[in-house]
């Protein structure tokens, strides 16, 4: 195990910890959100004004009122996605409501631009229904190249996901970041976790901790990947997931990947909770409660030789790394860019929506994520694998135009993208989208259009 640290270590850590927070008090209020709209064209003179808008806009309106697919060419919808939450799941906070959930969806948004050069448009929704969501997705649609769902809480985020993707009338990607981005970066860091620690996902026992969106996808890509049921036990907050959870037998429609688990999961038939699933476990993969002491350093403790813990809740993971280091674990991962090996969506929905919208998919398919996280990996072990080095972190500028184009290549292959282009033209185009975005960024700081951020 490794050594426990003194109080002044971990004290120190919790301050570090913290420190986010404050400083977002402190600036959300200084800079009145994260993100505008700039103009893409030039203004020279107040004619220009006849070009852009009225009345030589018709001429372009009028050609895609004749040829439908030519908005991509006239305007941004192709490099444009609406961000749809209705503030019910949001961050580990729980149902805080559209207004409230609106600081995370601008956030999202400057992700989208600064890390994929993909405009995004905040769509907090005052509502609660999953009828209403899916008629709004539908009603959006004309205007955006793609549907980024949000912290929007179970079961319903798996309706309006399922609904809208099995909808013919839906004509772009809908993608719900919670479950597939999430997901795909997990897979990623796995994949290289098990490189370290001399096991292959076959031979693997993994427990799941808390089954909501994340790891109900986690589970359909740990399946596409080749891992059986059988290797997992899941718990929710009720505890283990097994046959003879009545509560989740009598809410099967409503749960149907839960109900699947508790028939075909845990072939031992254990009953208990987070401790009983951790024993003997060589992976724990939490997306539960936020901690700390949801998941205790004692369960780390009862796992096997060289486990690997994920302790992906936002903001505060289940259990402190250093808590799970001390346990035993030889490998840990938060979802946490203040700590090693982050597992964040930030680094899947960016690239994976810069694949799709590049080559015009009409939809994102597990395939294309489990392209993602092998092109996610793949990188992590050209910058220098180790434990606290799975992955790339954000500010790799390779990783995501290599992702980027490791979905549009997986698009093209399954016969769902709008384009045909090669490998090299994938990747230039998304680089230089990309590298626009952020030059554009530090274009803004450095002329003062983006203010400096105050000294305390």
């Amino acid at each position: 195990m490794t050594q426990p640290l003194s109080p002044q270590e971990i004290e120190a850590m919790l301050a570090k910890a913290n420190q986010p927070s404050a400083e977002a008090l402190r600036l959300h209020p200084y800079y009145h959100g994260k993100v505008q709209t700039v103009p893409k064209v030039p203004v020279r003179h107040f004619d220009d004004f006849a070009i852009w808008y009225t009345p030589g806009v018709a001429a372009p309106c009028r050609a895609i009122a004749q040829d439908p697919a030519l908005v991509y060419e006239h305007t941004n919808k192709g490099n444009t996605v609406a961000i749809v939450t209705d503030g019910t799941r949001v961050l580990g906070l729980g149902d805080i409501g559209p207004k409230a959930a609106l600081p995370v969806m601008e956030g999202k948004a400057l992700l989208f631009k600064y890390l994929g050069g993909v405009d995004a448009v905040p769509i907090c929704l005052n509502t609660k229904s999953a009828e209403e969501i899916i008629l709004a997705v539908r009603l959006l649609q004309p205007a955006y190249g793609g549907i980024n769902l949000e912290d929007i809480a179970q079961p319903k985020c798996f309706a309006v996901l399922d609904a809208l993707r099995a909808d013919p009338a839906i004509e772009i990607p809908v993608f719900h970041d919670d479950q597939q981005g999430t997901a795909t970066v997990l897979l990623a860091g796995l994949i290289n976790a098990l490189r370290l620690t001399g096991r292959t996902l076959q031979n693997t026992r993994f427990a799941l901790v808390g089954m909501g969106a994340a790891n109900v996808a986690t589970v359909r890509l740990l399946e596409a990947s080749g891992v059986s049921l059988e290797q997992i036990i899941a718990t929710d907050s009720r505890g283990i997931l097994h046959p003879g959870r009545d509560d989740i037998a009598r809410s099967a429609h409503e749960f149907p990947d839960k109900w699947r688990l508790c028939q075909e999961s845990n072939p031992e038939r254990r009953t208990g909770g987070i401790a009983e699933a951790l024993r003997g476990a060589d992976v724990c993969i939490a997306f539960a409660r936020p901690g700390p002491g949801t998941i205790q350093p004692e369960w780390v403790a009862g796992m096997a030789k060289d486990a690997i813990v994920f302790a992906c809740s936002n903001p505060v993971p289940e259990i402190w790394p250093w808590e799970a280091k001390a346990a035993g674990a030889r490998i840990v991962g938060t979802g946490r860019s203040d700590f090693p090996n982050q597992l964040n969506n930030s680094l899947g929905f960016p690239g994976i929506f810069r694949g799709a919208l590049d080559v015009r998919a009409r939809t994102i398919t597990d395939e294309m994520c489990l392209a993602a996280a092998e092109e996610i990996a793949a990188v992590g072990v050209e910058r220098g694998l180790d434990e606290e080095h799975l992955v790339p972190d954000m500010q790799d500028a390779e990783v995501f135009p290599r992702e980027a184009t490791a979905v549009g290549m997986k698009a093209q292959e399954q016969g769902l993208a709008g384009l045909t282009l090669s490998r090299e033209a994938l990747y230039a185009q998304a680089d230089a989208q990309i590298r626009a975005a952020r030059e554009l960024v530090h274009l803004m700081m450095a002329e003062g259009a983006i203010r400096p951020v105050p000294t305390l």
